[in-house]
């Protein structure tokens, strides 16, 4: 019990003691709401990287497809530039020539 006081030594003592329970309950609050913060952060940072993940697989599979269709398309590419360069040269005129050789040998 407190010293002799104006006030019940009672009301002191039960004051004095919830001081206490606050003091004495201040670190296991503490640390309560740290690992709180802990945990929050950790869920972010799995968010954070199942979305680069998923970011980083639908990057890579448009870029898989980009390439499929580049390498089903280089025939047609290909066909399509070799008929322009002949077009454009002066060989069209024996190409037909021999064209019609030919056919008429097969007669």
């Amino acid at each position: 019990m407190a010293f002799p006081t104006a006030v019940n030594g009672q009301i002191t003592d039960a004051v004095t003691q919830a001081n206490i329970s606050v003091l004495g309950n201040a670190p296991a609050i503490a640390m309560g709401s740290l690992y709180t913060t802990m945990a929050h952060s950790l869920g972010i940072l799995y968010q954070n990287s199942t979305m680069a993940q998923q970011h980083a697989a639908i990057s890579s599979q448009a870029a898989t497809n980009l390439g499929v269709i580049q390498m089903y398309s280089v025939n047609t590419m290909a066909a399509a530039t070799a008929a322009s360069k002949l077009g454009k040269s002066d060989n069209s005129g024996v190409l037909l020539a021999l064209l019609v050789a030919l056919a008429a040998t097969k007669r």
